[in-house]
């Protein structure tokens, strides 16, 4: 796993796949937290999003590499309170 502290304020968060996965807004615990212009649509729209610490496999400079596709990575999403994104 690669040092947290690394992780940078509005890094872009990509998936294996190169696929933007989101902007990081920071890191809180053991998750990223995802700016709120990348939280979705609908009832997800305006709230913060999470991504496991456990997912990120690199750091290439402002971006933040995950060892899972875009699409895998965002079904591990879950809003403030923890629930996963539906």
């Amino acid at each position: 796993m690669v040092d947290s502290s690394q992780i940078k304020e509005h890094a872009e968060v990509i998936g294996a796949d190169g696929v933007h996965v989101g902007t990081v807004d920071r890191v809180e615990g053991d998750r990223i937290k995802l700016t709120k212009a990348d939280s979705g649509e609908g009832s997800h729209e305006g709230h913060h999003h999470f991504i496991p610490l456990s997912l990120v496999a690199d750091l290439e400079g402002d971006k933040v590499r995950l060892s899972a596709n875009a699409d895998v990575a965002i079904s591990f999403e879950a809003e403030k309170d923890g629930r996963p994104v539906q």
